[in-house]
């Protein structure tokens, strides 16, 4: 390994002292080409030396760069494109002024006449020459500027960065590639997966279609499919949406299974409070497309901060909820057309002036608790938390204590 490693600063090293140097041979030729662009030439002559300028650029190129330089790769086409468009401009001006004057002059005649004129001359369309001669100039110029600054820049070069993004960039290009594999392996891998995620009889079950397949067995094969890329992150976008309580606990059961298994992390997109208190270890509450709240579980459970936190917690129900739950009033905004301030604003009756006026930013909680509301500024008056969510949090902490959860 050391031997590679050696071997890739090696080439790193000479890659890029060999594009410098050539760098820096070019630079010159780039300050001529800017004057002979200044002065006059024909088409047939601009591109012969534009060819010659561009097939020395290649060399100055370094080829171990992650960053490829745009300027120096597309070096040759914007020089032609830019004399291309000097010298169709030279055609077309004249033509464009002939049809002006002509148009002009036909429609005074007819106004001279005594006649009624119900149409307009067409602007004339020209190019500015001088413009486009100074567009061919700045590709030079800047092409040019973009060696000066990188020659500059070449002391603070160093090799064993660059070897580190060469690695990262490759480990990153192999976990892409999807290996070609055949029908019959194909079939074993998804075999495999089913048994995998709890499908009795995996062979026979393979050849049957979708409608013979409960809908908890489709969720299972649903996250089958998701694991056949052997991810390290498995997004759970409401996985126990239409299923009932009992088939829910078989896939939160499940996929608590893999993360272990596999290594995985689990992101939990869900509108289920109660799934959310047993599955996450931190939590992000969001409301309309933005994160309103995070922190741990213990954090949004026990001692939640947002108003919009206080309102999802007040409308959940539990086995012990004797009071009338809370709803949320009004409607989420069109984000289409977001509001000033506050979003959840027009919905939360602890709102201020300035949650109609400003964004709240994050405010910090404590080391592992954040949320986004204007009732944590120093300033902001004191506001207790409902009654309904401490007296949950009364209980929750009362069962705890005494072991039932």
């Amino acid at each position: 390994m050391n031997h590679f490693l050696e071997l890739e600063d090696n080439g790193i090293r000479y890659s890029f002292e060999n594009a410098l140097e050539n760098k820096k041979k070019l630079l010159p030729k780039l300050e001529e080409a800017k004057k002979y662009y200044e002065g006059s030439f024909t088409k047939a002559e601009a591109k012969s030396y534009a060819k010659t300028l561009a097939d020395l650029v290649p060399a100055s190129i370094d080829q171990l760069e992650i960053n490829k330089d745009s300027v120096a790769y597309t070096f040759r086409s914007s020089l032609n494109k830019a004399i291309d468009k000097y010298f169709s401009a030279q055609k077309t001006n004249p033509k464009e002024e002939a049809r002006f004057a002509k148009q002009s002059a036909k429609r005074e005649k007819l106004i001279a006449k005594g006649k009624t004129v119900d149409w307009k001359v067409v602007p004339k369309s020209v190019y500015d020459l001088d413009e486009l001669k100074a567009d061919i100039m700045h590709v030079v110029t800047r092409l040019e500027e973009k060696y000066k600054a990188e020659i500059a820049a070449a002391e603070n070069f160093d090799v064993e960065v660059r070897g580190i993004e060469i690695v990262d960039f490759f480990k990153t290009k192999a976990s892409q590639v999807v290996y070609k594999v055949t029908k019959a392996m194909a079939k074993e891998k998804a075999i495999k997966l089913m048994e995998e995620v709890g499908i009795h009889e995996p062979r026979r079950r393979y050849n049957q279609y979708p409608f013979e397949f409960s809908g908890g067995m489709r969720q299972r094969i649903v996250i089958a499919i998701a694991l056949a890329a052997n991810p390290d992150i498995l997004i759970c976008d409401e996985p126990t949406t239409a299923l009932d309580v009992t088939i829910q606990a078989q896939i939160l059961e499940l996929i608590n299974q893999l993360k272990v298994e596999r290594n995985l992390s689990v992101i939990f997109i869900t509108h289920d409070l109660g799934v959310v208190a047993n599955m996450a270890d931190e939590i992000a509450v969001m409301y309309a497309g933005k994160i309103v709240e995070y922190g741990t579980a213990q954090d949004i459970f026990y001692d939640p901060r947002h108003p919009y936190t206080w309102a999802l917690l007040s409308s959940m129900p539990d086995l012990d909820t004797s009071d009338k739950l809370d709803a949320i009033p009004g409607t989420p905004p069109n984000m289409i057309y977001p509001p000033v301030g506050d979003a959840f604003a027009d919905r939360n009756k602890y709102a201020m002036k300035i949650d109609f006026e400003k964004q709240p930013p994050m405010f910090k909680v404590s080391d592992t608790h954040m949320a986004a509301t204007w009732l944590l500024h120093p300033n902001a008056p004191k506001v207790e938390i409902p009654k309904i969510i401490t007296d949950r949090i009364a209980r929750m902490k009362q069962k705890s204590a005494g072991g039932e959860i």
